[in-house]
């Protein structure tokens, strides 16, 4: 039985990070929008996913600073400490996100089922959610809503951007060419492909008449990896590394034609915008955190190297496992990559000079 049978008053949301499982959470929050319109709901997050999903429609966001300590949650206790939620969703296998759950008060608290839940997030909710059979964070995600009682959970998104941001990005795209976006960096360098694969697949796409874009963050080493990449192109890319807010980055993705990133938030940005993704996997099962509508566009080693390195299949290992090798992306080959863009493309109709 759902825990509602008629709409909630008010409704708390924990999930802190990271932008791609915020992004995930965004289609479950807005799916319970659209059946409940009237409940007001809470949602604490990281104060970097703050600065792209802040403003998200009709949503009472409260960004949580972890840098700050103890101070972060002092902080939102005492925002919070006059109310009560009819439930708390506590979305995080994380201990600092649990106890954040220690100075708010609800009816109930969800949280994961022994499946997904970690660092000791079970002592701290009395609703276990059932893990759905997909193991795809977004569908984990969705089976809270459906928990509550949500019966469409299909996912959707509303992120809003603002217009001057929508006006710098099309100072950047070129109004007659399909667009290829290359976001190379994810937070962790491990994940990321080699520099000569991005080169030859970038070079590969502007042969065919696509305008290639470079994308991320402002740290030094996205920059110096962008720097990297460039060089080692025939067909200069436009760089915009470090360039973009979150948001503008957002601006970025939806006006362009296709995304290639390995496993980082801007895929997820891109599935959100409903914009096609080429993933790049080694080190987590894509059925897991993969693009979510894109899952047939993803170019995967991880298959073929969690079973050498365990003897056993995805299927067979914990929810999380990850292959512990922090080269594993080079085994990604550029062919793969461009027999997987050139099927896209043709799957798409997107217009290819051959």
């Amino acid at each position: 039985m759902p825990l509602f049978s008629n709409a909630p008053d008010s409704l708390c949301i924990i999930r802190l990070s990271a932008i791609g499982d915020c992004v995930h959470a965004v289609a479950m929050v807005q799916a319970i929008q659209r059946q409940w319109p009237q409940t007001k709901i809470t949602w604490i997050m990281g104060k970097t996913e703050a600065g792209l999903l802040g403003d998200l429609p009709e949503i009472e966001v409260i960004p949580f600073d972890k840098a700050a300590g103890i101070t972060a949650y002092i902080s939102v206790w005492s925002l919070l400490r006059h109310r009560r939620f009819d439930a708390l969703l506590h979305m995080q296998s994380a201990l600092r996100a649990s106890l954040l759950t220690l100075g708010i008060k609800a009816d109930k608290t969800l949280g994961f089922d022994q499946q997904r839940a970690g660092d000791g997030q079970s002592l701290f909710t009395n609703v276990k959610v059932q893990s759905p059979q997909s193991p795809h964070v977004l569908d984990g995600f969705m089976a809270f809503a459906a928990e509550l009682g949500i019966h469409d959970l299909t996912p959707r998104w509303n992120i809003p951007v603002s217009d001057a941001d929508s006006e710098w990005v099309k100072q950047k795209i070129h109004p007659k060419k399909p667009t290829l976006l290359i976001a190379p960096s994810a937070s962790k360098v491990y994940k990321n492909w080699t520099s000569e694969g991005y080169a030859c697949l970038a070079d590969h796409a502007a042969k065919h008449g696509f305008q290639v874009i470079l994308c991320g963050g402002p740290s030094a080493q996205e920059k110096q990896f962008s720097v990297e990449i460039t060089a080692k192109c025939e067909y200069e890319p436009e760089n915009l590394v470090g360039q973009t807010s979150l948001k503008r980055l957002m601006a970025l993705i939806e006006q362009s034609t296709l995304v290639l990133a390995p496993d980082t938030g801007p895929a997820h940005m891109a599935t959100a915008a409903g914009i096609s993704v080429i993933g790049l996997y080694a080190h987590h099962n894509p059925a897991r955190t993969g693009p979510y509508f894109c899952q047939k566009y993803v170019v995967s080693v991880y298959e073929k190297l969690i079973q050498a390195q365990t003897n056993k299949q995805p299927s067979q290992l914990p929810w999380r496992q990850r292959l512990k090798d922090n080269n594993a992306m080079a085994n990604i080959t550029i062919e793969q990559v461009i027999k997987t863009f050139d099927r896209l493309c043709s799957d798409f109709s997107i217009e290819f000079k051959r």
